[in-house]
């Protein structure tokens, strides 16, 4: 049986350490003597508008190749950032990237049910993986990515990108310093009205919002409450006309302390906020999972931090895990408890009853 990643026991470092840490990595004391080489596997809109951009940004790795299956995409990246033909691969002879010794990690940043394919075939590799989120569509598929990584002895990272975002490290502080007292109450929502493509396919996407938004929701209640849940209920469900996916969901998380976190998603609507309530005060975030610009503010008074590029702290973090030879912060097993939880929220939803999370 996998090992799951119990929140409990994740504060290895406090909040305050984890803005130190993020001090190192915008300007490090000692910058590698060699970046580590990124190949972007999928030349999607989130490579193109954040991923790359962002290792223009980086300080322990940068841009070394790219993969895709659309050959009309290439002459606009090797003339942007400068990739040469020996590190443009296609899905076909993604293989050959074992032979490239330019390029140390693999970012996988394909449809939902590419994931496990495409890690397992880059540790295969010989290559260190980053895999977005979700992990991938089942839990068994989850198991077979940590195992191959295992095995190939290459680190494996989920892509939570917020666990780098300062307004985000801040209200993890308030809670686990109990700055207004113990949190007793959290309501997440995470919706965009306009999304198209291969995220209305369930057989790509795994499933509808709660895959693609509500897992930042879920993920969220977790890091911020410090616990896991330990059941859920779906409270509202709306199906999503003309495809076989929910477009709207609303649930509840159970924490072993007694929290409830309600939570919402949806393809129909828009909204992006987190809140916390406390015994004696509480904090929010809305925007919350935005990208940047995100606005937080406290029963006292509004929050004054900076934003930082997400997606360069967190690639940059992941880089020093392997030249430090240090474990990874978002392990593949934390992708794999966040997938139990998905399933059980599915089955809730199914079955229309509280359903208790398996281990």
């Amino acid at each position: 049986m996998q090992e799951t990643v119990n929140y409990a026991n994740q504060d290895a470092t406090t909040p305050r350490e984890e803005l130190t840490e993020l001090a190192e990595l915008i300007l490090p004391t000692n910058p590698p003597a060699r970046k580590l080489g990124v190949a972007l596997v999928g030349l999607g809109n989130y490579s193109t508008s954040q991923l790359a951009p962002a290792l223009q940004q980086t300080k322990f790795c940068e841009l070394k190749g790219v993969v895709t299956g659309s050959p009309s995409k290439i002459p606009e990246w090797k003339n942007k950032y400068s990739i040469p033909d020996s590190h443009i691969y296609s899905y076909e002879n993604f293989e050959e990237i074992g032979n490239n010794p330019d390029i140390d990690i693999a970012y996988i940043v394909l449809p939902n049910a590419l994931h496990a394919e495409y890690v397992i075939r880059a540790a295969a590799a010989g290559k260190h993986v980053i895999c977005e989120k979700p992990m991938a569509i089942s839990i068994k598929e989850c198991d077979r990515m940590i195992e191959a990584c295992r095995n190939a002895g290459k680190l494996l990272s989920i892509g939570y990108r917020l666990h780098y975002d300062p307004h985000h490290i801040e209200v993890m502080r308030i809670s686990r310093e109990k700055v207004f007292g113990k949190i007793t109450y959290m309501h997440a929502q995470h919706a965009l009205s306009k999304v198209s493509g291969w995220r209305l396919d369930k057989k790509l996407a795994g499933g509808g919002p709660l895959m693609d938004l509500g897992i930042y929701c879920l993920q969220a209640a977790c890091y911020v409450s410090n616990e896991e849940p330990v059941s859920v209920r779906v409270t509202e469900m709306a199906a999503m006309p003309g495809h076989d996916i929910e477009q709207s969901l609303s649930w509840e998380m159970t924490f072993g302390g007694g929290l409830i976190a309600k939570c919402e998603t949806s393809y129909k609507y828009d909204m992006n906020l987190l809140h916390a309530q406390a015994e004696h005060g509480w904090v929010q975030l809305s925007p919350a999972f935005s990208y940047k610009y995100l606005i937080g503010k406290t029963a006292t008074g509004f929050l004054k931090i900076p934003s930082l590029n997400q997606q360069a702290l967190q690639m940059d973090d992941f880089a020093r895990s392997i030249l430090e030879n240090r474990p990874v912060k978002l392990p593949g097993e934390m992708g794999r408890t966040d997938l139990r939880v998905i399933t059980a929220i599915y089955e809730s939803m199914e079955k229309k009853e509280r359903v208790k999370i398996k281990a």
